[in-house]
Protein backbone atom coordinates (compact mmCIF):
# COMPACT_ATOMS: atom_id res chain seq x y z
CA UNK A 1 0.00 0.00 0.00
CA UNK A 2 2.79 2.50 0.87
CA UNK A 3 4.34 1.23 -2.16
CA UNK A 4 1.40 2.37 -4.17
CA UNK A 5 0.95 5.64 -2.22
CA UNK A 6 5.04 6.64 -3.06
CA UNK A 7 4.25 5.66 -6.76
CA UNK A 8 1.15 7.83 -6.61
CA UNK A 9 2.94 10.96 -5.45
CA UNK A 10 6.06 10.70 -7.84
CA UNK A 11 3.57 10.77 -10.37
CA UNK A 12 1.94 14.05 -9.34
CA UNK A 13 5.07 15.35 -9.15
CA UNK A 14 6.62 14.52 -12.52
CA UNK A 15 2.61 15.59 -13.93
CA UNK A 16 2.98 19.17 -12.36
CA UNK A 17 6.68 19.36 -13.22
CA UNK A 18 5.39 18.45 -16.99
CA UNK A 19 2.33 21.05 -16.80
CA UNK A 20 4.49 23.83 -15.90
CA UNK A 21 7.61 24.34 -17.53
CA UNK A 22 7.84 27.61 -16.47
CA UNK A 23 9.43 28.22 -13.37
CA UNK A 24 6.64 28.76 -11.32
CA UNK A 25 6.13 32.36 -12.90
CA UNK A 26 2.81 32.29 -14.45
CA UNK A 27 0.87 33.19 -10.79
CA UNK A 28 2.81 36.04 -10.33
CA UNK A 29 1.72 37.11 -13.96
CA UNK A 30 -1.46 36.78 -13.33
CA UNK A 31 -2.34 37.19 -9.62
CA UNK A 32 -0.50 40.38 -8.83
CA UNK A 33 -2.83 42.62 -8.36
CA UNK A 34 -5.32 42.56 -6.55
CA UNK A 35 -2.75 40.88 -3.70
CA UNK A 36 -3.39 37.20 -2.06
CA UNK A 37 -1.82 38.72 1.62
CA UNK A 38 -3.76 42.15 1.59
CA UNK A 39 -7.29 41.63 1.94
CA UNK A 40 -8.25 44.91 3.10
CA UNK A 41 -6.32 46.66 -0.05
CA UNK A 42 -7.91 43.52 -2.17
CA UNK A 43 -11.60 44.90 -0.99
CA UNK A 44 -10.36 48.54 -1.82
CA UNK A 45 -8.92 48.02 -5.38
CA UNK A 46 -11.39 46.17 -6.33
CA UNK A 47 -14.43 46.73 -5.19
CA UNK A 48 -16.60 44.95 -7.65
CA UNK A 49 -14.58 41.68 -7.44
CA UNK A 50 -14.21 41.95 -11.10
CA UNK A 51 -11.80 39.55 -12.54
CA UNK A 52 -9.65 41.97 -14.77
CA UNK A 53 -8.64 45.17 -13.73
CA UNK A 54 -11.12 47.44 -14.99
CA UNK A 55 -10.14 50.43 -17.23
CA UNK A 56 -10.46 53.57 -15.36
CA UNK A 57 -10.83 56.41 -17.97
CA UNK A 58 -11.59 58.91 -15.66
CA UNK A 59 -9.13 61.85 -15.87
CA UNK A 60 -9.58 63.63 -12.74
CA UNK A 61 -11.04 62.08 -9.14
CA UNK A 62 -13.90 63.45 -6.32
CA UNK A 63 -12.17 64.81 -3.20
CA UNK A 64 -14.22 64.65 0.45
CA UNK A 65 -12.57 67.81 1.18
CA UNK A 66 -9.83 70.24 -0.41
CA UNK A 67 -6.51 68.57 -0.65
CA UNK A 68 -7.12 65.23 0.45
CA UNK A 69 -7.36 62.66 -2.86
CA UNK A 70 -9.02 59.69 -2.62
CA UNK A 71 -8.72 56.06 -2.34
CA UNK A 72 -5.95 56.58 0.13
CA UNK A 73 -6.31 52.67 0.97
CA UNK A 74 -6.19 51.33 -3.13
CA UNK A 75 -2.44 49.87 -3.28
CA UNK A 76 -2.89 51.10 -6.93
CA UNK A 77 -2.40 54.46 -5.75
CA UNK A 78 0.53 53.75 -3.66
CA UNK A 79 -0.75 55.10 -0.46
CA UNK A 80 -1.15 58.89 -2.43
CA UNK A 81 -4.97 58.36 -3.36
CA UNK A 82 -6.36 59.54 -6.69
CA UNK A 83 -7.09 63.39 -7.89
CA UNK A 84 -6.12 63.56 -11.43
CA UNK A 85 -5.37 60.58 -13.94
CA UNK A 86 -1.34 62.34 -15.26
CA UNK A 87 -0.67 62.17 -11.11
CA UNK A 88 -2.22 58.42 -10.62
CA UNK A 89 -4.69 56.05 -12.29
CA UNK A 90 -5.71 52.89 -10.83
CA UNK A 91 -5.50 50.94 -14.16
CA UNK A 92 -1.69 52.30 -14.70
CA UNK A 93 -1.12 51.37 -10.94
CA UNK A 94 -2.08 47.91 -11.33
CA UNK A 95 0.06 47.35 -14.35
CA UNK A 96 2.87 49.23 -12.60
CA UNK A 97 2.63 46.86 -9.41
CA UNK A 98 2.46 43.85 -12.05
CA UNK A 99 5.89 44.77 -13.48
CA UNK A 100 7.50 45.18 -10.61
CA UNK A 101 6.47 41.81 -9.33
CA UNK A 102 7.23 40.44 -12.34
CA UNK A 103 10.97 42.24 -12.50
CA UNK A 104 11.51 41.09 -8.34
CA UNK A 105 11.30 45.20 -7.97
CA UNK A 106 9.59 47.32 -5.04
CA UNK A 107 8.61 50.09 -7.46
CA UNK A 108 7.75 50.36 -11.55
CA UNK A 109 7.13 53.84 -12.82
CA UNK A 110 5.29 53.66 -16.23
CA UNK A 111 5.60 56.19 -19.23
CA UNK A 112 4.15 56.68 -22.91
CA UNK A 113 6.64 54.91 -24.70
CA UNK A 114 10.15 53.04 -24.14
CA UNK A 115 11.97 56.40 -25.40
CA UNK A 116 9.57 58.33 -22.63
CA UNK A 117 10.94 55.95 -20.13
CA UNK A 118 15.02 56.59 -21.13
CA UNK A 119 14.19 60.09 -21.39
CA UNK A 120 12.59 60.31 -17.68
CA UNK A 121 15.95 58.55 -16.65
CA UNK A 122 18.09 61.28 -17.80
CA UNK A 123 16.01 63.87 -15.83
CA UNK A 124 17.81 62.46 -13.34
CA UNK A 125 20.95 63.62 -13.83
CA UNK A 126 22.40 67.37 -14.11
CA UNK A 127 24.82 69.29 -16.68
CA UNK A 128 28.34 68.04 -17.28
CA UNK A 129 27.33 64.44 -15.95
CA UNK A 130 28.84 61.36 -18.00
CA UNK A 131 27.11 58.60 -18.85
CA UNK A 132 28.90 55.58 -20.09
CA UNK A 133 26.84 53.66 -22.43
CA UNK A 134 27.70 50.10 -24.57
CA UNK A 135 28.85 50.70 -28.10
CA UNK A 136 26.00 48.38 -29.45
CA UNK A 137 23.18 50.22 -27.91
CA UNK A 138 19.32 50.89 -29.71
CA UNK A 139 19.96 52.52 -32.38
CA UNK A 140 16.86 55.60 -30.92
CA UNK A 141 18.52 55.44 -27.73
CA UNK A 142 21.99 56.50 -28.96
CA UNK A 143 20.28 58.86 -31.22
CA UNK A 144 18.46 60.55 -28.40
CA UNK A 145 21.80 60.46 -26.37
CA UNK A 146 24.17 61.89 -29.03
CA UNK A 147 21.44 64.82 -31.14
CA UNK A 148 19.04 65.83 -28.00
CA UNK A 149 20.57 64.79 -24.86
CA UNK A 150 24.28 66.06 -25.58
CA UNK A 151 23.42 69.41 -27.40
CA UNK A 152 20.63 70.49 -25.23
CA UNK A 153 21.46 69.10 -21.72
CA UNK A 154 25.34 69.08 -21.62
CA UNK A 155 25.32 66.12 -20.49
CA UNK A 156 28.39 64.12 -21.91
CA UNK A 157 28.76 60.32 -23.37
CA UNK A 158 31.48 57.93 -23.67
CA UNK A 159 30.02 54.64 -26.26
CA UNK A 160 32.30 51.44 -25.01
CA UNK A 161 32.60 48.14 -25.70
CA UNK A 162 31.61 46.80 -21.64
CA UNK A 163 33.59 43.71 -22.11
CA UNK A 164 37.03 45.97 -21.94
CA UNK A 165 36.23 46.53 -18.42
CA UNK A 166 39.25 47.83 -18.33
CA UNK A 167 38.51 50.65 -20.66
CA UNK A 168 35.30 51.13 -18.71
CA UNK A 169 36.97 51.94 -15.97
CA UNK A 170 39.79 54.34 -17.52
CA UNK A 171 36.47 55.88 -18.64
CA UNK A 172 34.71 55.88 -15.15
CA UNK A 173 38.37 57.65 -13.80
CA UNK A 174 38.86 60.22 -15.95
CA UNK A 175 42.30 58.62 -17.74
CA UNK A 176 40.22 59.00 -21.19
CA UNK A 177 38.61 61.69 -23.05
CA UNK A 178 34.85 61.67 -23.33
CA UNK A 179 33.26 60.31 -26.54
CA UNK A 180 30.84 63.72 -26.88
CA UNK A 181 27.61 63.17 -28.52
CA UNK A 182 27.40 65.82 -30.82
CA UNK A 183 27.89 64.86 -34.61
CA UNK A 184 29.86 68.26 -35.43
CA UNK A 185 32.47 67.60 -32.90
CA UNK A 186 33.09 63.63 -34.19
CA UNK A 187 35.64 64.71 -36.91
CA UNK A 188 38.18 66.20 -34.34
CA UNK A 189 37.73 64.00 -30.89
CA UNK A 190 40.76 62.09 -32.13
CA UNK A 191 42.64 64.52 -32.29
CA UNK A 192 41.79 65.81 -28.50
CA UNK A 193 42.30 62.51 -27.17
CA UNK A 194 44.48 62.93 -23.77
CA UNK A 195 44.16 66.40 -23.63
CA UNK A 196 42.37 66.76 -20.44
CA UNK A 197 44.90 64.82 -18.56
CA UNK A 198 46.67 66.82 -15.92
CA UNK A 199 50.13 67.57 -16.40
CA UNK A 200 50.95 67.90 -12.64
CA UNK A 201 50.71 64.41 -10.54
CA UNK A 202 48.41 64.42 -8.30
CA UNK A 203 49.47 62.76 -4.74
CA UNK A 204 48.74 59.29 -3.89
CA UNK A 205 46.34 60.33 -1.58
CA UNK A 206 44.20 62.63 -4.35
CA UNK A 207 44.00 59.97 -6.40
CA UNK A 208 42.68 57.51 -4.70
CA UNK A 209 39.80 59.96 -3.56
CA UNK A 210 39.55 60.90 -7.51
CA UNK A 211 39.16 57.02 -8.89
CA UNK A 212 35.47 57.10 -5.87
CA UNK A 213 34.76 60.07 -7.51
CA UNK A 214 34.00 60.32 -11.06
CA UNK A 215 31.35 62.63 -12.99
CA UNK A 216 29.91 59.14 -14.90
CA UNK A 217 27.42 59.42 -12.85
CA UNK A 218 24.85 56.42 -15.05
CA UNK A 219 26.31 52.96 -16.64
CA UNK A 220 23.59 52.06 -19.76
CA UNK A 221 23.89 48.82 -20.54
CA UNK A 222 22.27 46.15 -22.94
CA UNK A 223 22.53 42.64 -22.71
CA UNK A 224 22.21 41.16 -25.20
CA UNK A 225 22.75 44.00 -27.09
CA UNK A 226 20.75 45.14 -30.05
CA UNK A 227 21.37 44.16 -33.03
CA UNK A 228 24.23 42.01 -32.09
CA UNK A 229 23.34 40.40 -29.43
CA UNK A 230 26.23 41.09 -27.30
CA UNK A 231 25.99 39.66 -23.38
CA UNK A 232 27.59 41.29 -21.12
CA UNK A 233 27.89 40.48 -17.13
CA UNK A 234 25.62 42.27 -15.22
CA UNK A 235 26.63 41.66 -11.63
CA UNK A 236 30.22 42.45 -12.98
CA UNK A 237 29.67 45.43 -14.00
CA UNK A 238 26.68 46.90 -10.81
CA UNK A 239 30.44 46.30 -8.93
CA UNK A 240 32.45 48.07 -11.25
CA UNK A 241 29.95 50.88 -11.38
CA UNK A 242 29.00 50.90 -7.46
CA UNK A 243 32.87 51.17 -6.62
CA UNK A 244 32.14 54.97 -7.62
CA UNK A 245 30.51 57.74 -5.34
CA UNK A 246 26.70 58.33 -6.76
CA UNK A 247 27.59 56.02 -10.33
CA UNK A 248 24.56 54.14 -11.10
CA UNK A 249 24.10 51.19 -13.09
CA UNK A 250 20.76 50.88 -15.80
CA UNK A 251 19.72 47.77 -17.68
CA UNK A 252 17.93 47.84 -20.59
CA UNK A 253 16.03 44.48 -20.46
CA UNK A 254 14.02 44.57 -23.85
CA UNK A 255 15.34 41.84 -25.28
CA UNK A 256 15.49 38.95 -22.55
CA UNK A 257 12.14 40.50 -20.81
CA UNK A 258 11.56 39.92 -17.29
CA UNK A 259 10.93 36.21 -17.84
CA UNK A 260 14.26 35.46 -19.19
CA UNK A 261 16.59 37.96 -17.23
CA UNK A 262 15.73 39.97 -14.00
CA UNK A 263 18.48 42.25 -13.74
CA UNK A 264 17.89 43.97 -10.24
CA UNK A 265 19.12 40.39 -9.08
CA UNK A 266 22.62 41.11 -10.50
CA UNK A 267 22.92 44.65 -8.57
CA UNK A 268 21.22 46.60 -11.19
CA UNK A 269 20.14 50.02 -9.65
CA UNK A 270 17.09 50.28 -12.80
CA UNK A 271 15.58 48.59 -15.36
CA UNK A 272 13.77 49.85 -17.89
CA UNK A 273 11.73 48.06 -21.26
CA UNK A 274 10.23 48.94 -24.40
CA UNK A 275 6.60 47.51 -23.21
CA UNK A 276 6.26 47.27 -26.78
CA UNK A 277 7.85 44.54 -27.27
CA UNK A 278 7.91 41.05 -25.10
CA UNK A 279 5.89 42.57 -22.00
CA UNK A 280 3.30 43.88 -24.48
CA UNK A 281 3.69 40.98 -26.94
CA UNK A 282 1.13 41.68 -29.70
CA UNK A 283 2.13 45.00 -31.66
CA UNK A 284 -0.73 46.91 -30.70
CA UNK A 285 0.54 49.18 -27.81
CA UNK A 286 3.59 51.30 -26.96
CA UNK A 287 4.32 51.85 -23.89
CA UNK A 288 7.89 51.85 -21.45
CA UNK A 289 8.88 51.47 -17.64
CA UNK A 290 11.98 51.91 -15.49
CA UNK A 291 11.72 49.62 -12.50
CA UNK A 292 13.79 49.48 -9.45
CA UNK A 293 14.53 48.94 -5.68
CA UNK A 294 15.52 52.01 -4.36
CA UNK A 295 12.94 54.27 -3.00
CA UNK A 296 14.77 58.16 -3.88
CA UNK A 297 15.13 57.00 -7.40
CA UNK A 298 11.60 55.83 -7.67
CA UNK A 299 10.50 59.45 -5.81
CA UNK A 300 12.44 61.38 -8.57
CA UNK A 301 11.41 58.98 -11.30
CA UNK A 302 7.78 59.18 -9.82
CA UNK A 303 8.23 63.15 -9.94
CA UNK A 304 9.28 63.32 -13.64
CA UNK A 305 6.51 60.91 -14.71
CA UNK A 306 4.18 63.65 -13.21
CA UNK A 307 6.03 66.59 -14.43
CA UNK A 308 6.51 66.01 -17.53
CA UNK A 309 3.29 64.02 -18.24
CA UNK A 310 4.57 61.47 -20.56
CA UNK A 311 2.09 58.75 -19.10
CA UNK A 312 0.51 55.92 -21.20
CA UNK A 313 -3.49 55.67 -21.37
CA UNK A 314 -5.70 53.61 -19.08
CA UNK A 315 -6.88 51.48 -22.36
CA UNK A 316 -2.96 51.12 -23.28
CA UNK A 317 -2.26 50.01 -19.52
CA UNK A 318 -4.93 47.63 -20.14
CA UNK A 319 -3.51 46.06 -23.26
CA UNK A 320 -0.04 45.87 -21.82
CA UNK A 321 -1.38 44.34 -18.00
CA UNK A 322 -3.39 41.50 -20.35
CA UNK A 323 0.27 40.89 -22.25
CA UNK A 324 2.29 40.34 -19.43
CA UNK A 325 -0.23 37.65 -18.28
CA UNK A 326 1.01 35.38 -20.80
CA UNK A 327 4.72 36.47 -21.45
CA UNK A 328 5.70 33.43 -19.85
CA UNK A 329 3.77 30.94 -22.53
CA UNK A 330 4.92 33.33 -25.48
CA UNK A 331 8.14 33.30 -24.26
CA UNK A 332 8.77 29.77 -24.06
CA UNK A 333 6.83 29.25 -27.23
CA UNK A 334 8.73 31.79 -29.23
CA UNK A 335 12.32 30.61 -27.49
CA UNK A 336 11.75 26.91 -28.80
CA UNK A 337 10.96 28.06 -32.74
CA UNK A 338 14.34 30.50 -32.11
CA UNK A 339 16.63 27.37 -31.05
CA UNK A 340 15.33 25.44 -33.93
CA UNK A 341 15.81 28.20 -36.63
CA UNK A 342 19.04 29.15 -35.64
CA UNK A 343 20.63 25.92 -36.14
CA UNK A 344 18.33 25.51 -39.01
CA UNK A 345 20.69 28.73 -40.17
CA UNK A 346 24.01 27.57 -39.13
CA UNK A 347 23.64 25.00 -41.94
CA UNK A 348 22.36 27.03 -45.01
CA UNK A 349 24.90 27.77 -47.37
CA UNK A 350 23.25 31.29 -48.07
CA UNK A 351 24.41 32.19 -44.52
CA UNK A 352 27.56 33.22 -43.35
CA UNK A 353 27.26 33.62 -39.21
CA UNK A 354 24.74 33.66 -37.19
CA UNK A 355 24.11 35.31 -33.63
CA UNK A 356 22.00 33.55 -30.94
CA UNK A 357 23.11 33.05 -27.33
CA UNK A 358 21.61 29.88 -27.26
CA UNK A 359 24.16 28.68 -30.04
CA UNK A 360 27.43 26.73 -28.16
CA UNK A 361 29.37 29.37 -30.83
CA UNK A 362 28.02 32.53 -29.63
CA UNK A 363 30.84 34.13 -27.91
CA UNK A 364 28.89 34.57 -24.85
CA UNK A 365 26.85 31.02 -24.32
CA UNK A 366 28.57 30.50 -20.85
CA UNK A 367 27.66 33.38 -19.44
CA UNK A 368 23.76 33.46 -21.04
CA UNK A 369 23.33 30.26 -19.39
CA UNK A 370 24.27 31.77 -16.02
CA UNK A 371 23.15 34.83 -15.85
CA UNK A 372 19.30 34.32 -17.87
CA UNK A 373 16.76 31.95 -17.25
CA UNK A 374 16.51 31.07 -21.44
CA UNK A 375 18.24 32.04 -24.49
CA UNK A 376 15.16 34.37 -25.92
CA UNK A 377 13.88 34.72 -29.11
CA UNK A 378 15.86 37.46 -31.51
CA UNK A 379 18.61 35.96 -33.96
CA UNK A 380 21.09 38.17 -35.88
CA UNK A 381 22.14 36.30 -38.97
CA UNK A 382 24.47 37.86 -41.92
CA UNK A 383 23.64 36.36 -45.27
CA UNK A 384 26.24 35.36 -47.72
CA UNK A 385 26.59 38.27 -50.59
CA UNK A 386 26.05 41.69 -50.20
CA UNK A 387 23.29 44.37 -49.78
CA UNK A 388 21.61 42.92 -52.66
CA UNK A 389 21.06 39.26 -51.21
CA UNK A 390 19.91 40.69 -48.09
CA UNK A 391 17.06 42.88 -49.45
CA UNK A 392 16.12 39.75 -51.81
CA UNK A 393 15.72 37.42 -48.20
CA UNK A 394 13.66 40.41 -47.05
CA UNK A 395 11.64 40.27 -49.16
CA UNK A 396 10.68 37.16 -50.68
CA UNK A 397 9.56 36.06 -47.14
CA UNK A 398 6.28 35.29 -47.00
CA UNK A 399 5.49 34.12 -42.59
CA UNK A 400 8.27 36.77 -41.41
CA UNK A 401 6.46 40.16 -41.69
CA UNK A 402 9.25 42.88 -42.73
CA UNK A 403 8.72 45.37 -40.24
CA UNK A 404 10.50 47.19 -37.23
CA UNK A 405 10.36 45.84 -33.75
CA UNK A 406 10.40 42.85 -32.24
CA UNK A 407 8.84 40.37 -29.65
CA UNK A 408 5.53 40.12 -30.61
CA UNK A 409 3.67 36.78 -31.36
CA UNK A 410 3.80 37.50 -35.13
CA UNK A 411 7.60 36.84 -36.62
CA UNK A 412 9.31 40.00 -37.72
CA UNK A 413 12.74 40.60 -40.07
CA UNK A 414 14.42 43.74 -40.80
CA UNK A 415 17.35 45.09 -41.73
CA UNK A 416 19.24 46.97 -39.32
CA UNK A 417 21.42 49.40 -41.26
CA UNK A 418 18.96 50.72 -43.38
CA UNK A 419 15.95 50.68 -40.57
CA UNK A 420 16.00 50.52 -37.13
CA UNK A 421 19.91 51.41 -36.86
CA UNK A 422 20.08 53.77 -39.96
CA UNK A 423 20.91 56.94 -37.66
CA UNK A 424 23.97 55.38 -36.15
CA UNK A 425 27.32 57.11 -38.25
CA UNK A 426 28.34 54.81 -40.98
CA UNK A 427 31.96 54.40 -39.39
CA UNK A 428 30.31 53.67 -35.87
CA UNK A 429 27.91 50.79 -37.48
CA UNK A 430 31.20 49.18 -39.59
CA UNK A 431 33.03 48.70 -35.57
CA UNK A 432 29.96 47.15 -34.80
CA UNK A 433 29.49 44.92 -37.90
CA UNK A 434 26.13 46.43 -38.44
CA UNK A 435 26.58 45.97 -41.87
CA UNK A 436 24.27 45.31 -45.06
CA UNK A 437 24.21 41.77 -44.94
CA UNK A 438 23.22 41.61 -41.31
CA UNK A 439 19.13 40.58 -40.59
CA UNK A 440 17.95 40.41 -37.43
CA UNK A 441 15.01 37.83 -36.81
CA UNK A 442 12.16 38.34 -33.75
CA UNK A 443 10.89 34.94 -33.98
CA UNK A 444 7.26 34.19 -32.78
CA UNK A 445 4.79 31.64 -32.23
CA UNK A 446 3.82 30.52 -35.27
CA UNK A 447 4.34 26.62 -36.19
CA UNK A 448 8.33 26.28 -36.73
CA UNK A 449 8.05 24.37 -39.77
CA UNK A 450 6.45 27.20 -41.66
CA UNK A 451 8.89 29.50 -40.30
CA UNK A 452 11.91 27.40 -41.65
CA UNK A 453 10.55 26.53 -44.66
CA UNK A 454 9.67 30.62 -45.43
CA UNK A 455 13.56 31.15 -44.77
CA UNK A 456 14.46 28.45 -46.60
CA UNK A 457 13.10 29.57 -49.84
CA UNK A 458 13.87 33.13 -48.78
CA UNK A 459 17.46 32.23 -48.55
CA UNK A 460 17.12 30.10 -51.58
CA UNK A 461 16.23 32.91 -54.32
CA UNK A 462 19.06 35.03 -52.58
CA UNK A 463 21.83 32.01 -52.80
CA UNK A 464 20.35 31.44 -56.51
CA UNK A 465 20.76 35.52 -57.32
CA UNK A 466 24.74 35.28 -56.18
CA UNK A 467 24.94 32.18 -58.17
Amino acid sequence: MEKNKNGHEKSIKAAIEAADPYRGQGTTYLHTTPPFDEIEAKDASNPTGAVVVPISLATTFEQSTPGQPSAKDDPNSFGLGFEYSRTGNPTRGAFERAVAAAEHAKYCVAFSSGSAATSAILHVLKPADNVICVDDVYGGTQRYFRRIVNPSMGITFDFVDFHKETLVKSKLDGTDDHVIADEKKEDSEEDEKGNDVDEEQPSSKKMKREKKTTKTKLLWLETPTNPTLKISNIASISTLSHGYRDCLLVVDNTFCSPYNQTPLDHGADMVVHSVTKYIGGHSDVVMGVVCTNDEELYTKLRFVQNGVGAVPSPFDCFLAHRGLKTLHVRMEAAARNAMAIALFLESHKAVSKVVYPGLKSHPQHELAEKQQHGFGAMITFYCAGSRKQSAIILEQLKVFTLAESLGAVESLAESPSLMTHASVPDEQRALLGIDDTLIRLSVGIESCGDLIRDLDSALNAALASVE
